[in-house]
């Protein structure tokens, strides 16, 4: 039996407000999908059905809720039974920063060639529902992290990943030698595509994923690094907790942040850094319509 896919192209601005639509409205919105490829800014919603009819009749019943309008005419196609769970891999690049390299798993016959000392390789398989890693936000995320002076934090840094969606972060990390690394999300499935991340790698069981929301998440705990790569309301609204489990002399990193959002949500964590008593350091980078914050605490 031959399934089809819906695809329509959507404002890569939207890209992140679309992903929470999907989420709000789940299990009615499992058959679709965000897809995005940050080299090229572009963004797609895809969608997998029995038939052309019901593609159109949930396009006609999603396409309202969305944040902006759609760049053109959604366009259905008939998938066959092997490929249809694999359309998302045509928008998942391989890219590099620093000493990292993140390829996707179905790729590693072109990429097992020999590295330069000190790189490595992350195998990734975002899955269907899930981020590829090339979207700015992310990228944002990981060029900090590279960017860390080695050693900056001593032998045993923890790193935290608040939101680790595929795991790409919190693998990252451990890739580049810290050992102490965790990883949650509020969603099962981030979790579970983590761990299978994490195996493909080699790292099971080197980095803890588990399911919470950002306040049980963070409860009790502490990091000299924190990566935070969600929206930016949600960041404002959590901005306590981010900022109580950064470990002194660490470093918050957040991500998610829409260009225009920037100052305020940097003016959001200034203010809570500085009712503390104590003076953080404060940046802020933008990489197309996309920034981020990086704060260190004293």
């Amino acid at each position: 039996m031959n399934l089809f896919e819906l695809k329509a192209e959507i404002p890569p601005a939207s890209a992140e407000a679309a992903a929470d639509l999907l989420l709000e409205h789940a299990p009615a919105t499992a058959n679709w999908s965000l897809l995005e490829d940050a080299i090229a800014r572009r963004a797609w919603l895809v969608g997998i059905f029995k038939t052309p009819r019901e593609c159109r009749a949930h396009w006609a019943a999603l396409r309202p809720r969305l944040p902006a309008k759609p760049l053109a005419r959604a366009a259905i196609r008939a998938l066959g039974n092997r490929d249809w769970r694999d359309s998302y891999k045509t928008h998942f690049k391989p890219w590099t920063f620093g000493r990292l390299h993140w390829i996707p798993v179905w790729q590693r016959e072109k990429f097992e060639h020999a590295l330069p000392k000190n790189h490595a390789i992350i195998w990734l398989d975002p899955g269907l529902a899930f981020g590829t890693g090339n979207h700015e936000t992310t990228r944002l995320c990981v060029e900090r992290l590279v960017s860390l002076p080695p050693g900056a934090f001593g032998p045993r840094a923890r790193v935290i990943d608040a939101g680790c969606g595929s795991g790409i972060l919190a693998l990252s990390a451990a890739k580049l030698g810290h050992t102490d690394v965790a990883g949650f999300d509020n969603d099962p499935g981030a979790v579970r595509v983590s761990n299978e991340n994490a195996a493909l790698n080699h790292l099971a069981g080197r980095v803890h994923f588990f399911t919470a929301g950002l306040a049980e998440g963070l409860a009790r705990r502490k990091a000299e690094i924190i990566l935070a790569n969600i929206q930016a309301d949600v960041l404002m609204r959590h901005a306590r907790e981010l900022l109580g489990a950064v470990a002194p002399r660490g470093v918050l990193i957040l991500s998610g942040i829409l260009a225009a959002e920037n100052a305020r949500v940097r003016k959001v964590f200034s203010r809570l850094a500085r009712d503390g008593g104590a003076k953080w350091k404060i940046e802020s980078r933008v990489m197309g319509e996309w920034s981020d914050i990086q704060m260190r605490a004293p």
